[in-house]
Parts: structure tokens; sequence; C-alpha cells
């Protein structure tokens, strides 16, 4: 016998075709080497962002932000090289493309997907202040273009179903880049991630951070799915 709590998300996913269209088609985007391989920059700008933003919360100067072509990037931020602030800064990273995600979610379920968009071009023009590097502004440039263009001139159904599948993207790309990182260090190719710098300031292990990551990311996605199909 299936609990009514799971029933209830069951029905809503029935109930709600055209959510979960969106949300398959962004779990099709990340699942498919090729399509993230072309998209996953839009998670490192949310990633990077999270630092940023948490940096410049707990008092540090923020110094600038760089994207990478290969879909890596860093934020340069000023400031003691340890304390809560630090641990904060570095823990914002891969956890805040799911909460991204999941307060989009809340958004679009409440009818305000333009909100969410223009919220979306507003942040990337935030970061653009701070980019340092060519290819940086234009991948920031072309995602804000992207959402500009979706929030002024398409119909409402595009609207919310752009940013439904945004906010599943986020979702689901924030936890394959836990499962990247977790990859990355098993086999010894990274000893500068988020994992092992706070490993060094906490003297906790790298992987326990690692899977903080995944559980915060897991429990947004679950959230996310209760909001909209629950």
């Amino acid at each position: 016998m299936v609990p009514s709590e799971i029933q209830t998300v069951l029905d809503g996913f029935t109930a709600r075709p055209a959510e979960l269209a969106a949300a398959g088609a962004a779990l099709l985007v990340v699942l498919w080497t090729l399509s993230w391989r072309m998209t996953r920059t839009v998670v490192t700008i949310a990633h990077e962002g999270g630092h940023a933003l948490v940096a410049v919360l707990v008092g540090r100067g923020l110094t600038g932000i760089r994207l990478h072509a290969d879909t890596s990037g860093v934020t340069h931020s000023t400031g003691a090289g340890r304390g809560p602030g630090v641990v904060l800064m570095f823990f914002a990273g891969y956890v805040f493309p799911p909460l991204l995600g999941l307060g989009g979610a809340a958004l679009v379920a409440a009818g305000h997907s333009d909100v969410l968009l223009w919220l979306g071009v507003g942040l990337l023009v935030a970061t653009l202040i701070h980019i340092r590097n060519a290819f940086g502004a234009f991948v920031v440039l072309v995602t804000g273009a992207v959402l500009g263009a979706v929030a002024w001139w398409a119909p409402p159904q595009w609207q919310a179903g752009f940013a439904a599948a945004l906010c599943w993207f986020l979702l689901f790309g924030g936890l394959r880049a836990v499962r990247e990182l977790q990859r990355s260090r098993r086999r010894r190719r990274t000893t500068t991630s988020d994992a092992d710098q706070l490993a060094a300031i906490t003297h906790l292990p790298g992987g326990m951070w690692t899977v903080v990551f995944g559980l915060t990311g897991l429990a947004a996605t679950g959230a996310a799915a209760w909001i909209v199909f629950g």
C-alpha cells in the first residue's frame, strides 16, 4: 500500500503534465553528456555566484569571478583564511544551485515565472560586474540575454515552461556536479575543491562535506517536487 504522502505526489505528477514535462526535459539535458557539457556553465555561474554572495554577506572583499571554458570557475575574495565566514563561503558553492532551483520552483508554482526570470537577469547583471575574464563575461551575457528575451517576448505559458525547466535544471545539475566532485576526489584529480578547502579549515573529512552537499541537493529536489506536485 502506497503511503498517502507519496500517493499525493504521484497524483500531482498526472495532474500537472506540463510541469512533469519540464522536469523530464531538464533531467534529459543533465543526464545526456553532450547537452550537459554545453549547459553546465549555467550551474557554474550559480555555484560561483553563491561563493560571491556569501563572501559579501560575511564581510569579505569580493575581488572577482572567473569562469572557464572547461566549465570550472573560481571566486576571489580577501579576508581571513579561517573562521565561520570562510566556511560558509566555501559551503555555499555546491548548495547554491539547488537552493536557487528550490526558490525558483516556489515562484513558478505560485504563478510568478516572470518574477523569477527578471530576478535571474538581475543576479546575472550583478555577477557580470565582478567577472574578470572574457569567456566569463561572454557566457554571463548570453545567459542573461536568453532569460531576458524569454521574460520580455515569450507568452506566459512559454515563460512558465522555460522557468520550470530552468529550476529543475539547477536542481538536477547541482546533484550531478556533486557527483562529479565525488568522482574527482576519489580519483585524486583535485586537492583544491570546496570539499578539500573545507576539510583543511574545519579538520573534518572532505568526503563528509561532499555528502552534505549531496544531501542538501536531494533535500532541495524533494522539497521542490512537493511544492510543484504535492
